[in-house]
């Protein structure tokens, strides 16, 4: 072969090896995209399989995903929260009402400076006086579509922006949104703004990532202290009288508390014909603090009775849906008060309702003596609705004890 041809022949192989190396890098690149779509779906059952359902089509899995990454870049709108159930959105029309609060633009009552009892007052309390007028706020994050259809129970939960670890705990215990007898239970978060400047700036973004997960936090625009607990308290009632028309009962708790959804089930099961039905660890009796150094302390200026209306423990209580309703037109006839739960309770007093006390409702511990082997008994928490003062550990680790094949010696007679 002349050296003419064999040129030739080097040339023609040398073309054909780079085609063949280009083609095996397109092919190549290809199968690498195109694992992502799959790799997503995996991840969306491994999601589905923790409780959180799916979306529809690979379509919207794909744009949830790069929803997901593009979610922290700067000046991004607030996304739609994701349901947590395979239900349709809610639209307008379906909805009973809308939250018809808009602006929070509130100045302090100056009128009250001038009087001796206000003079008289601690630095916080004045603080509440002067805005105890600011009744309601406008809406940070909103899910009507929690109360589409006919809800059997609705697990309301109060949390702060700082405590995810305890929503995360309760998603995976007691607060699981399911069918039990063909029962619908939902699960709510309520919150505020963070507290601190510090806790703004690092976590209202945390909160917003969460409620695009999860799609079950409720949020205000007011700040979450101690004080602004009844405004939440004042704030639910209006979201749930606007957008609950078919709920049948609500539980209302903290979110450091043990619940029994099997017991709380079992026992409206026996009291299904019961009216204005409110349960739970009530307290009869009890007497305004006066002690300056105590959390609950009340001057005289802002309470003059002897006694508090009969009221029920915040850890966790039950009601039924007309009563949450009624409570809502209740609460706008008082002023606001700076302990949530025996606001409740005046609210109650004003519908002529009296709360009933229930012994598995133990809204702190199931003994005072917190040493006590008692409160870490799992055949006690199997007999109870609620037990409060839990760490999400400590919840985490008692669920999984009272769920698994617990043989106890003796059932209490509380149910």
């Amino acid at each position: 072969m002349k050296n003419r041809d064999r040129r030739r022949v080097y040339k023609s192989v040398s073309i054909m090896f780079f085609v063949a190396v280009v083609a095996l890098t397109v092919v190549q690149r290809g199968s690498i995209n195109m694992g992502a779509p799959f790799a997503l779906e995996r991840q969306t059952r491994m999601h589905a399989s923790e409780g959180v359902a799916p979306r529809g089509g690979l379509e919207e899995k794909m744009s949830t995903y790069l929803g997901m990454k593009g979610f922290w870049n700067a000046g991004r709108p607030r996304p739609k929260a994701r349901l947590t159930t395979a239900e349709p959105r809610v639209t307008e029309n379906q909805i009973r009402g809308t939250w018809d609060v808009t602006s929070s633009n509130c100045s302090a009552n100056l009128n009250l400076s001038g009087q001796a009892w206000f003079n008289g007052l601690e630095k916080s309390f004045k603080q509440f006086m002067l805005y105890r007028h600011c009744r309601f706020f406008p809406m940070l994050l909103n899910h009507p579509e929690k109360c589409t259809g006919d809800i059997y129970l609705l697990m309301v939960v109060k949390s702060v922006a700082t405590q995810y670890d305890r929503r995360e705990v309760i998603r995976k215990t007691w607060g699981k949104e399911r069918l039990v007898d063909g029962k619908r239970i939902k699960t709510l978060f309520l919150l505020g703004k963070p507290s601190s400047e510090v806790e703004r700036a690092n976590h209202q973004k945390l909160v917003e990532y969460e409620d695009y997960i999860f799609g079950d936090i409720i949020q205000w625009d007011f700040l979450d202290t101690f004080f602004n607990l009844t405004l939440k308290e004042t704030h639910f009632l209006k979201w749930f009288h606007t957008y609950c028309p078919s709920v049948r009962y609500v539980f209302k708790g903290d979110d450091d508390v043990f619940v029994s959804v099997e017991n709380i089930f079992e026992f409206l099961e026996s009291s299904s014909r019961e009216k204005n039905l409110f349960v739970g660890d009530v307290i009869f009796k009890a007497k305004p603090i006066r002690k300056k150094d105590n959390k609950y302390y009340i001057p005289l200026a802002l309470y003059d009775k002897t006694y508090y209306p009969p009221y029920a423990g915040g850890g966790g209580f039950l009601m039924d849906g007309t009563l949450v309703r009624r409570l809502h037109g209740a609460a706008d006839t008082l002023e606001l008060y700076p302990i949530d739960d025996v606001f409740l309770g005046m609210c109650l007093e004003v519908l002529q309702v009296t709360p009933v006390k229930h012994n598995a409702f133990k809204t702190f511990g199931l003994v005072k003596n917190k040493k006590s082997k008692m409160n870490r008994e799992p055949c006690f928490f199997k007999n109870m609705i609620v037990v409060h003062k839990l760490l999400p550990s400590d919840l985490m680790h008692m669920w999984n004890l009272v769920n698994t094949d617990l043989v106890c010696s003796q059932k209490m007679e509380l149910l």
